[in-house]
């Protein structure tokens, strides 16, 4: 039986045939008696009663139109929230961009510095809910604790802090992504690979999470040395297991390549957990 909506051939409509198959069946069936039940509920919340003969012939009609109702408020809230997020994101990026009051300098390990707001680099996990809901993001703590913490640690106005790890590039990077709470497209690797160490040494969850997923899709043999030793040196689980097991799939590719042998000599501890990795696949 070709069923409507599981088949290959479900967006082909044969009139009389549209029949559809027992799992789909049920599934329609589970779906329409929770939102029943969960109509049921409210109805008895508010005191009133209903015959079982109506509200079973009603079933199958209320309840897809109370989903439907649900999905169109649903998103017409994320239409709402994305464009505040929107407003709010452009408002705090031009503002950096245009220089306005911004009140400390942060200066790269190379080239000139970037002006930005303290008020910002606490809330280095910026995200669209949050900015939307106007609260406090989860802060990183080591900026917050370099601007704020107590007399002897606090940045006065006019004065700078240093990541001297971050190139100027990296660092321009780095601050947008704190003022947007979004990525480029098309970063290339190695800026990836310096955000995502940045991320975890100034505990910033959000941006760290960004990257892990970016450099997690691009794993492949040719970059796989390159991306687990950044995952290990940025303490990613995710990141290394997925390189982990990129290793051991193209282990002869791998394993062989005259970069493996330079990876060796700097990571020691990582080519005994390649070889245990191995040896138990």
């Amino acid at each position: 039986m070709d069923c409507c909506i599981c088949s290959p051939m479900a967006t082909m409509y044969r009139l009389p045939r549209n029949t559809i198959c027992a799992p789909c069946y049920e599934g329609a069936k589970a779906i329409i008696g929770f939102l029943n039940k969960d109509e049921q509920e409210e109805d008895d919340g508010h005191g009133s009663a209903k015959s079982p003969v109506s509200t079973k012939l009603n079933s199958s009609t209320k309840g897809m139109g109370h989903a439907c109702q649900q999905v169109k408020e649903m998103r017409d809230r994320e239409d709402e929230s994305n464009q505040k997020a929107a407003f709010l994101e452009q408002g705090f990026a031009l503002a950096w961009k245009d220089g306005m009051h911004t009140d400390i300098d942060v200066r790269p390990g190379t080239g000139a510095p970037i002006p930005a707001h303290k008020a910002i680099l606490p809330s280095s996990s910026i995200s669209h809910l949050m900015l939307m809901e106007c609260a406090q993001a989860a802060r990183s703590e080591v900026f917050r604790h370099v601007l704020s913490s107590d007399e002897q640690c606090k940045a006065p106005a006019g004065d700078s802090i240093s990541l001297p790890e971050l190139s100027h590039d990296e660092l321009s990077l780095l601050l947008a992504f704190l003022y947007t709470g979004a990525l480029e497209q098309d970063l290339p690797e190695r800026h990836l690979h310096a955000l995502l160490v940045a991320a975890d040494k100034y505990d910033v969850p959000f941006l760290r999470r960004a990257c892990e997923a970016r450099l997690a899709a691009a794993v492949e043999p040719r970059n796989v040395l390159r991306t687990l030793e950044v995952a290990d040196l940025s303490s990613s689980a995710v990141l290394r297991e997925r390189a982990m097991d990129t290793v051991v799939e193209h282990a002869e590719q791998v394993v062989f390549s005259a970069e493996y042998e330079e990876f060796a000599v700097r990571n020691a501890g990582l080519c005994v957990e390649i070889t245990r990795a191995l040896l138990a696949s």
